[in-house]
């Protein structure tokens, strides 16, 4: 388990990707004045925020675990799939990196980094000749840029949306939208015929309906079809609950259909399933994530207890009944409490920091029962 990879506290992919995607949008954004500086550090803030949580601590899931258990029982919502909340919540199985949210957010945020660098190839030709910039994306509205940055942003909440992140777009909205205005304040006291000229046939935000269906059209054939494609070829893979590996609860009785033996395979199914799960315990160095990665898998390792008593309910119903109940069907009953008691070390192991590695699984097993 030491080998696998942990699921956050990875700080270096924090830093390498607000790096390239700031780097990216500050290469044609080009700040000048502080009031330009002030509007790219909220943009590059929300984009860090967003990292932060995405591969170093999931701050979100960590203060939401406790409902997300109740509301989603058996998610792993440590594992990092699990932090695409929407398509987690949604139930959208598989991988969410191709589920509709995603899909959508990816037209948000490559259409929003591709309105950046057009915009900047006008303005900075418009600033070069003393006019304004009237042509390309700034023929659609007059404030492209902040256009960009506000699409970049919903695109990013779509794929991964966190507490902070959500608190801080409406706020960016709004800050951008006073920006736009002083601007254009200061723009029409410099030009300012020909600047009212412009601004009178020109929306600010939103394209005319004219402009909208041929833009419509452009970004569904950019970004549309490949991702319609894309999803097609998930959805027959996709599955209620796939997302939550053990999420389907069983019955706390079978006599309504549901044979044991079915039952148990059932059980053995999510017992696999917990146990991959519990494999980013060990791995994961942060003790206060960790804890809350305990305590999620502990909530499924009742679930698990819950559905046991009842196959064993079920089992003496058998018996009393007059029905045989074969040697496989106990042998596959003693296997599953077996492989619950050792997750349940695994999980005692995890919590001391790894400090019990050094046991014997008999050794462990004396400690536990002591």
């Amino acid at each position: 388990m030491s080998n696998e990879l942990p699921e956050y506290g990875l700080w270096w992919l924090v830093a390498l990707n607000s790096a390239l995607f700031i780097v990216f949008a500050l290469s044609f954004f080009r700040p000048r004045s502080p009031r330009d500086w002030r509007s790219f550090g909220a943009f590059s803030a929300f984009l860090v925020a967003l990292f932060t949580e995405m591969y170093g601590f999931p701050l979100t899931i960590y203060l939401l675990s406790g409902w997300l258990s109740t509301a989603f029982p058996g998610v792993d919502w440590f594992a990092h799939d699990s932090g695409h909340l929407l398509e987690t919540i949604f139930g959208w199985g598989g991988n969410p990196h191709i589920g509709p949210f995603h899909l959508l957010s990816s037209v948000f945020v490559f259409g929003g980094f591709l309105l950046l660098v057009a915009a900047w190839r006008v303005l900075y030709r418009a600033q070069r000749t003393q006019t304004v910039a009237t042509t390309g994306a700034y023929a659609l509205v007059r404030h492209p840029q902040y256009v960009a940055f506000i699409s970049i942003m919903f695109g990013f909440l779509l794929q991964w949306p966190t507490l902070p992140t959500l608190v801080m777009f409406p706020i960016l909205v709004a800050m951008y939208a006073r920006l736009a205005r002083r601007e254009e304040r200061e723009v029409l006291a410099g030009q300012g015929d020909e600047y009212r000229s412009y601004s009178e046939r020109t929306p600010p935000f939103l394209p005319n309906m004219r402009h909208a269906a041929g833009l419509a059209a452009v970004v569904l054939l950019i970004f549309g079809v490949p991702a319609l494609i894309a999803y097609a070829v998930a959805v027959p893979q996709r599955h209620p609950g796939a997302g939550a590996p053990v999420a389907e609860s069983v019955p706390g009785n079978f006599a309504a259909g549901v044979l044991v033996g079915d039952a148990m395979e059932r059980a053995q199914v999510q017992v696999d399933a917990l146990k991959r799960q519990m494999r980013s315990l060990e791995g994961t160095p942060d003790p206060a994530l960790r804890r809350a990665l305990a305590l999620s898998h502990l909530a499924a390792l009742g679930q698990m207890g819950e559905m046991l008593r009842a196959l064993d309910s079920s089992l003496v119903e058998d018996v009393e009944g007059g029905s045989t109940t074969s040697g496989s069907k106990l042998r596959q009953r003693l296997k599953l409490d077996a492989q619950v008691m050792d997750m349940q070390l695994e999980m005692l192991k995890a919590q001391a920091g790894g400090a019990g590695e050094s046991l014997s699984d008999a050794a462990a097993r004396e400690t536990f029962f002591r």
